[in-house]
């Protein structure tokens, strides 16, 4: 019987063939971790070492609370860069490059046939690449700050054969709240989930960072699709390092098997207060909200931003509605003011900021009172995720956000396409 891309993965790794459920001691080709680097390294220096063990595999990006927030903040802030220098770490970004996983891909770190670990729930996203990427803790990440290892248990997998074309209107965040709604939101727990079929050639390499960054949220161990000729080409004059690809075998064996047209899937909604509550956006028409939200590591690439502005352009949000608008990296943002995209967002009364996590996450930038609702681009809607826990947060898609900020109310898209 053959292997599935994780199997191969750590096999390679583990030096000798491994199937799913064995337990494996691993070196990671990288290592990330955010704000979070702080208590990391407290972490690490209660293990008693003097210096990382492999300094050139530590990434390390300010992005959760940027610019400082508070004090506290400014002081973890001033930790790391301290702790950065002292160790000679070379992959550090400070607080202007924006969302770590964003900038992660962008620096070439995301590779095919890579093992990477990660200090975030959403370090997944790097399998749009074909690479095994895995969000673990921060006392995992201060051990292999100190030993350079890991150990890890093959996940199963889950494959999601994907056939047909997306309407118009209809983005890959339709597709995976979709899937989420229709497993559940423990669906894939420690499994991995493998998105193959004949339509993932007609997905861009931004849709596919969309969908690997929400498996973590059906309990995905990590989300991937094989490297093909569209992430080949994205990745061209930015990898950091040789790679080698790999894929499953045809006959490799899955825990499970799901198949969809893309075609029959209708723009979608996840609402409070749990992130497998989906229904289709004609469901919910009509709910007030206050804040839209477009941007975070899910949904703030240029292809979002675009959608937004084909549906903005010369038109004005509600007064009801207070619009935010967050590039996910340094990189996205000066793109969009090229192209004229920021003034087009900003004219249709939209609040351009800085791109980092803020808002998602509740820590500033547009948090949440008690009773106020949002809709947003972002992959959590948990009670309290943006503040007040007596708030409210809808996820949808770029196109379904512009469009029902226009109307101050949830609407389908496809009207305004």
């Amino acid at each position: 019987m053959g292997q599935t891309l994780t199997e191969k993965i750590l096999s390679q790794k583990a030096g000798r063939k491994v199937r799913a459920n064995e337990v494996v001691t691993v070196s990671p080709d990288f290592v990330l971790s955010h704000d979070n680097s702080a208590a990391i390294i407290q972490e690490f220096r209660q293990i008693g070492r003097e210096r990382v063990a492999a300094p050139e595999k530590i990434v390390i990006v300010l992005d959760h609370v940027v610019p400082a927030a508070s004090e506290k903040h400014a002081l973890n802030h001033k930790i790391i860069r301290e702790f950065v220098e002292e160790q000679k770490l070379p992959h550090f970004f400070d607080i202007e490059a924006g969302v770590c996983h964003q900038v992660f891909c962008e620096q070439g770190f995301a590779l095919p046939g890579l093992l990477i670990t990660g200090s975030d729930s959403h370090t997944t996203t790097y399998g749009a690449f074909g690479a095994l990427a895995i969000g673990i803790g921060r006392t995992e990440t201060a051990s292999i700050w100190a030993t350079d290892e890991i150990w890890l248990r093959v996940p199963e997998t889950i494959q999601f054969v994907l056939k047909g074309r997306l309407q118009a209107g209809v983005m890959s965040k339709d597709v995976i709240l979709r899937f989420i709604g229709d497993v559940g939101a423990e669906g894939a727990n420690y499994k991995a989930v493998e998105f193959a079929g004949e339509a993932v050639a007609s997905l861009s390499l931004e849709s596919r960072m969309v969908m690997t960054n929400m498996a973590a949220e059906m309990g995905a161990k990590n989300g991937y699709f094989e490297p093909d000729t569209v992430c080949l080409e994205w990745l061209r004059g930015r990898a950091r390092r040789e790679f080698e690809p790999v894929f499953s075998d045809p006959d490799a064996h899955y825990e499970a098997r799901y198949e969809y047209d893309l075609s029959s899937i209708s723009p979608q909604v996840a609402c409070p207060h749990s992130v497998d509550n989906v229904h289709p956006v004609s469901e919910v028409a009509g709910t007030i909200f206050h804040q839209a939200l477009l941007g975070t590591c899910t949904n703030g690439r240029l292809e979002d931003l675009e959608m937004a502005v084909r549906i903005l352009r010369g038109r004005k949000i509600s007064r009801r509605i207070r619009m935010l608008v967050l590039p996910a990296s340094r990189e996205i943002y000066l793109e969009a003011l090229r192209r004229g995209w920021l003034e087009v967002l900003y004219e249709a009364g939209a609040v351009i900021l800085n791109p980092g996590c803020g808002p998602c996450l509740g820590a500033h930038l547009g948090v949440l009172a008690p009773g106020e609702v949002s809709l947003s681009t972002a992959n959590r809607n948990f009670r309290g995720r943006m503040g007040s826990r007596e708030a409210a947060i809808y996820l949808a898609s770029p196109a379904t956000v512009a469009a029902s900020a226009l109307e101050g109310k949830i609407v389908d898209p496809r009207s305004y396409l």
